[in-house]
């Protein structure tokens, strides 16, 4: 679950919505994850427009973007193109050949980079740096 320190950040922010969207959740469905996580504790309660902004990094409010936008493209991408793992979906648009990935089965969120960094994770030699989306949220937030 979202830490209490993380909520009421968000709530301060403005961006904290205590009824979840029944839209986003049909979204979170569609993308294989479980509403009981942190994932989608956050994406159905937290919004603040189609993106989060911190430190001239954006991760997207990726139901908006499941949504509005053809998020089809950016997981097939994700898929095909830089060859991860079915199981991880893009937080971002992988901007400056570096982006966040959400592991749905583990929870789990990777950052990674073109180069050697991909071609260490496709070996197992770099794992995922946060061990769950709450330490992704409060390490981009800086809340930790």
């Amino acid at each position: 679950m979202i830490s209490k320190k993380l909520i009421d950040f968000f709530k301060q922010q403005g961006w904290w919505y205590e009824d979840a969207s029944a839209d986003y959740e049909v979204e979170l469905k569609k993308l294989g994850i479980d509403l009981s996580s942190d994932f989608a504790q956050f994406y159905l309660h937290v919004e603040d427009g189609p993106t989060f902004m911190q430190h001239g990094k954006e991760i997207y409010q990726v139901c908006w973007f499941s949504k509005n936008t053809n998020f089809d493209l950016d997981l097939k991408n994700t898929h095909e193109i830089l060859q991860l793992p079915q199981e991880y979906i893009p937080l971002d648009s992988f901007e400056g050949e570096s982006g966040y990935f959400y592991n749905r089965d583990t929870g789990e969120v990777l950052s990674v980079s073109l180069g050697n960094e991909l071609l260490d994770f496709k070996q197992g030699k770099l794992r995922p740096q946060w061990a769950n989306f709450n330490d992704f949220l409060e390490s981009y937030f800086e809340q930790a």
